[in-house]
């Protein structure tokens, strides 16, 4: 049993900052560096806009696959060899997209990095989080999420810096040649992590209890997950194409309004871990709810500069809050479950993303419109807000379940 006076501040740190790295590898320069690349694209003749959110869909179908993946082998001993080979899946199948104009080919090399993303983004946190309740420092799990905060700064200097003088497919390569290295090193770090390969029933390290990983407490932290993967995706997939249809050809916010996202994300990990751990994570989840939603609404209500801004900002500063306050409560309430709980709540934020641009694509070969198709955020969003309030306090299930036993 590792005790907390055993980790050096030096060891925390690298051992976060390596997940963070990893996370900015497959879920930035894998997933989001694809929503302001996709304005580019579609200039370029490589794309149309209902291609362009099939392609999404296919790589958020991806991430639920690797999801699933991950909750099958989700033991130490998996992860050990499933990190490495996946992150080497996302180098492959950004290279593969350098190199064809083809739809199909495109869609199969987006549904694959999806894989990668799916199972890296559960594996990597989950593998980190049980490092640090081996070491008392369970609190600071969020800060591995500032990876992604970083990455989509990352993506978007990426992106807009080689805009002039990179056409169609050619616009992928500075994603591909950024992520070797970050890849390598961060695969490496947490290789050296010293864990057991077993199973733990609580943080004390006491034998697993065999409980359901659905029960009373977890079904509507669940259903309110599954509404802000909904809710978040729309704009975290379609922003900077919604500001390229309301805006002039020359206005800032063309390239600025996935810059603000992305300024806006790196401090949230941050931001919501200390929240959740001052205010407590479900009071805490409740307000990055309201938060979001008030920031799909703007772009609804306000089209044009004010609401693309407002959306940018207030969902830049929360959708991560999201992911780490829901992944904490969920083992706050299951803390035998460890990752297989992480890759099941993952699994079901995966889906709800994929089912996001899919209906974007549908309402938009309807003949509807882009900001209208905001209107699924916003009621998704409500709909997560309202199981928040359903889920129990996990001191207050656990004595229940004592009582009741």
């Amino acid at each position: 049993m590792y005790q907390q006076n055993t980790t050096t501040p030096k060891e925390l740190f690298g051992v976060l900052a390596a997940g963070a790295v990893v996370l900015l590898v497959v879920h930035t320069l894998g997933r989001f560096v694809y929503t302001p690349l996709l304005p580019y694209l579609i200039d370029d003749g490589q794309l149309t806009a209902p291609e362009g959110a099939a392609i999404a869909t296919w790589n958020y179908f991806g991430y639920l696959v690797g999801a699933l993946l991950a909750i099958r082998w989700h033991r130490v001993s998996h992860i050990r060899v499933m990190l490495p080979a996946f992150l080497v899946l996302h180098v492959i199948t950004t290279l593969v997209v350098t190199q064809t104009d083809n739809l199909t080919a495109i869609s199969a090399s987006r549904w694959l990095n999806g894989v990668a993303n799916g199972v890296v983004f559960v594996q990597a946190p989950a593998l980190i989080l049980e490092w640090l309740v081996l070491r008392n420092r369970s609190s600071m799990s969020g800060l591995v999420y500032i990876g992604v905060g970083l990455g989509l700064l990352v993506s978007s200097g990426l992106v807009t810096g080689s805009a002039d003088w990179l056409e169609g497919a050619a616009r992928w390569w500075p994603v591909a040649l950024t992520s070797i290295p970050l890849a390598i090193w961060g695969v490496f770090r947490l290789s050296r992590l010293e864990l057991e390969d077993h199973q733990r029933g609580s943080d004390d390290g006491q034998a697993a209890t065999t409980t359901p990983l659905i029960d009373r407490a977890s079904i509507p932290l669940f259903l309110s997950y599954a509404g802000a993967g909904l809710g978040y995706i729309l704009p975290m997939t379609f922003l900077p194409l919604l500001a390229r249809l309301e805006l002039e050809a020359d206005h800032w916010l063309l390239d600025g309004v996935w810059l603000i996202v992305a300024v806006c994300t790196i401090p949230a990990a941050w931001l919501w871990n200390k929240l959740g751990t001052n205010m407590g994570d479900i009071p805490a989840l409740k307000l990055n709810f309201l938060i979001q939603l008030a920031g799909v609404l703007a772009a609804v209500l306000l089209p044009g500069a004010i609401g693309l801004m407002l959306c940018a900002a207030l969902i830049g500063s929360t959708f991560l809050g999201t992911v780490l306050l829901t992944q904490r409560i969920g083992r706050a309430l299951h803390p035998h479950q460890g990752p297989r709980l992480s890759a099941a709540m993952v699994a079901l934020y995966g889906f709800t993303q994929m089912v996001g641009p899919w209906l974007t694509k549908h309402w938009l070969d309807a003949g509807g419109t882009l900001a209208s198709a905001f209107g699924i955020g916003v009621a998704a969003l409500a709909f997560g807000l309202i199981f928040v309030f359903f889920v129990p306090r996990p001191e207050a299930w656990h004595a229940r379940t004592v009582i009741f036993d």
